[in-house]
């Protein structure tokens, strides 16, 4: 049976993202992703918004861009993939369990020192954790490089490449 695990999301940080090093030499960053909904909800006649928060994991310089650029409030694109963490409770004893998304690929939203908003206009580039990241479940490697990840070094795409 084939799967696909896959998850893109554009929300504002909750927090600072703060940069650590494992032991072999890798960072890592944790950072936090309000992500809102909004719908017209007939019954009520009324606009209704929603908040999911959602815990992202950046491995190597993907973390460090993050922490290095990026504050509160920040809009950000983050691809990535789910991942199941599961654990055992030191005070209760109980299994615990949590999904989260380890973003394989960043992109700055919005302009120089912006903060919320829509993150239109201007982008920040896409940051990709490369081989720094650990290896997905199940053996499978991380994805190819996006085409505009690999932009030519005059600085952006050149406009008959532009598929829209």
């Amino acid at each position: 049976m084939a799967s696909f695990n896959k998850v893109i999301l554009v929300g504002n940080l909750t927090r600072d993202p703060q940069v650590r090093y494992t032991p072999g030499g890798s960072a890592v960053a944790e950072v936090g992703l309000a992500v809102n909904r909004s719908w017209f909800d007939k019954n009520s006649n009324s606009r209704k918004e929603e908040t999911t928060f959602v815990d992202v994991t950046l491995w190597g310089r993907t973390a460090e861009v993050a922490s290095e650029y990026l504050t509160k409030g920040r809009s950000v694109l983050i691809e990535g993939r789910l991942q199941l963490d599961q654990w055992d409770d030191k005070e209760s004893g109980q299994k615990r369990s949590k999904l989260k998304v380890v973003g394989e690929n960043m992109t700055m939203l919005g302009g120089k020192g912006e903060s919320g908003g829509g993150g239109g206009g201007k982008s920040g580039g896409g940051y990709s954790s490369g081989g720094n990241a650990p290896p997905a479940q199940g053996g499978a490697s991380n994805p190819a490089d996006s085409f505009y990840d690999n932009a030519p070094s005059g600085g952006g795409v050149p406009d008959d490449d532009v598929p829209f």
